[in-house]
């Protein structure tokens, strides 16, 4: 039971939209992410006795203990109960509490709403024992939550980029030291530009299925690799002449998985080029370099996500389009200038409600604050 007299705590944490740079993250590479303003936010109460968790969008309510060992049970909870033993594993003694979510990034579109859920919580219970972690150091505790207790093999970009990210500007992430560079959104062509994010409404999960064999393939080529090449340390310091040397070592959905990530991380070295020159059509290309490679090589797409990408290139204002997040399902980015937004909206929503029946979700994204900076503007006040 919370204790009503001492008013809850609320700490936010956005979403995000990757620009490019897909399946990079757990290979020693580079992306290029942004946060956007959606998020889930935490609201941390006093108990008697244990923790409580519950969700705005969830009926599912669950307690446990400093020393509950339970397995996940594959609902939502089990992403504030991962971070909790993680926060606690640090030694970290977290009072009891109530921990109560709520928030609108999209559930299961591949806007990492769960690293938003991650990170907010994560906030929430540090900040309520009276702890903090450095930037690189909360998203790396929200990742090992989502690796060791949701048992999602994901990598580390989704949860740095909801911590660190600055309003304003994308986030060029190396994710073998997690060296980061923040680069503007607003300048030159890209000034005059938004990210349009269509939502397929095919759900998609990474803890489970294709996502799951994706990763095994990658680390098996990136096995053969070092081990043909022991100087190289992953697939971000690969080369395709590399690749080729292995190429009779590896079944073919290796060698193009593997041919996916080489390529990208070039492509993503293109594209913060792009950035910095404030070139949207040289953006634009990178971004749709990215999702053939993607639907061919990598081959998580689908249809519908195809279907929004091809239309999408079609219509004015349209400078790139692909698949973002982890793939089989979720959600396209579109590079658009800002004055076409509303009509690129419309026309790709009445083509994909022709198509498929259904309505995709439009939301039109700025670059926004990751949690951090959030907390320190309202701590400002």
């Amino acid at each position: 039971m919370s204790t009503a007299a001492t008013p809850a705590r609320r700490y936010a944490a956005p979403g995000r939209v990757n620009l490019i740079g897909e399946h990079t993250d757990y290979t020693g590479g580079l992306v290029l992410p942004m946060a956007i303003p959606y998020e889930t936010v935490a609201e941390v109460a006093p108990r008697d006795a244990g923790y409580r968790f519950t969700s705005a969008s969830f009926d599912e309510v669950r307690e446990t203990a400093a020393d509950d060992t339970s397995a996940a049970t594959g609902e939502w909870s089990d992403y504030p109960v991962g971070v909790l033993r993680e926060v606690l594993a640090l030694g970290v003694a977290v009072p009891p509490c109530e921990v109560h979510l709520s928030g609108n990034v999209p559930l299961s579109a591949g806007l990492s709403s769960s690293a938003s859920i991650e990170v907010s919580t994560a906030l929430a219970l540090l900040r309520y024992a009276g702890a903090s972690l450095h930037e690189k150091e909360l998203a790396l505790l929200c990742q090992r939550a989502e690796n060791r207790y949701v048992g999602a093999p994901s990598g580390i970009m989704d949860q740095f980029v909801v911590t660190a990210a600055t309003q304003g500007h994308a986030l060029l992430l190396h994710t073998r030291d997690l060296e980061y560079e923040l680069l503007p959104m607003n300048t030159g062509a890209l000034a005059e530009c938004s990210i349009v994010v269509a939502n397929s409404m095919v759900k998609h999960s990474v803890a489970t299925g294709d996502y799951r064999v994706r990763r095994q393939e990658l680390e098996n080529g990136q096995g053969a690799i070092r081990k043909r090449f022991p100087q190289v340390r992953d697939l971000g310091e690969s080369t395709l002449e590399q690749l080729e040397a292995v190429r009779g070592e590896v079944s073919h959905e290796v060698y193009l998985r593997c041919k996916h990530v080489i390529t990208e991380n070039t492509r993503v070295r293109d594209a913060a080029e792009a950035m910095r020159a404030g070139d949207a059509a040289r953006l634009g290309r990178a971004m749709v370099g990215s999702h053939l490679s993607q639907r061919d090589d990598f081959q998580d797409s689908v249809p519908e996500i195809d279907f929004l990408v091809d239309t999408a290139l079609t219509l004015p204002g349209c400078h790139g389009a692909r698949l973002t997040g982890g793939g089989f399902g979720g959600c396209t980015a579109n590079l658009v200038e800002t004055a076409h937004t509303g009509a690129f909206s419309e026309k790709l929503r009445a083509a994909y409600r022709e198509r498929y029946g259904k309505d995709a979700e439009i939301y039109v994204c700025t670059a926004a604050d990751g949690a951090l900076a959030r907390l320190k503007a309202e701590e400002a006040q």
